[in-house]
């Protein structure tokens, strides 16, 4: 599959995978912004992502070496979006280890997305689950 980026950043770095069988396109920021309690990464990248496909942002495995978060856990590209990929962290403590520029910030993962038609209904179909709630297997 194709997918096109539009630099946006002079120094923006073209997504790519870091090893073969990797699932996620590593990200690597171009500019960072310190908020209030919260450092926004800029990839200097626009991505189009085709109808029926969604783009998921997610942090590296790295991101456990931080005391970072990625604010919204995973960022949502839809398909329609063209404006600049930017994630998001949290920081969790004082003075955290962070993520500098030209660093893999997160990963994105391209997936298809089925296109849902809500309906009401009076019934839905037993299951084995039911209406167990979170623990309901006991375990």
């Amino acid at each position: 599959m194709i997918i096109k980026f539009k630099k946006l950043h002079e120094n923006a770095v073209l997504p790519s995978y870091a090893k073969e069988g990797d699932a996620g396109l590593d990200l690597t920021c171009v500019n960072v912004t310190v908020g209030n309690y919260r450092l926004i990464y800029d990839i200097g990248l626009a991505v189009e992502i085709p109808q029926g496909y969604v783009g998921y942002i997610y942090p590296r495995s790295s991101i456990c070496k931080k005391d970072l978060s990625l604010c919204n856990s995973v960022g949502v590209i839809d398909s329609g979006y063209r404006g600049e990929i930017k994630a998001f962290f949290n920081i969790n403590c004082p003075n955290p280890e962070r993520y500098e520029i030209g660093d893999r910030i997160g990963q994105l993962i391209i997936m298809p997305i089925p296109k849902i038609d809500p309906i009401w209904s009076d019934e839905l179909s037993n299951s084995e689950r039911g209406e167990g709630g979170f623990g309901s297997s006991g375990k």
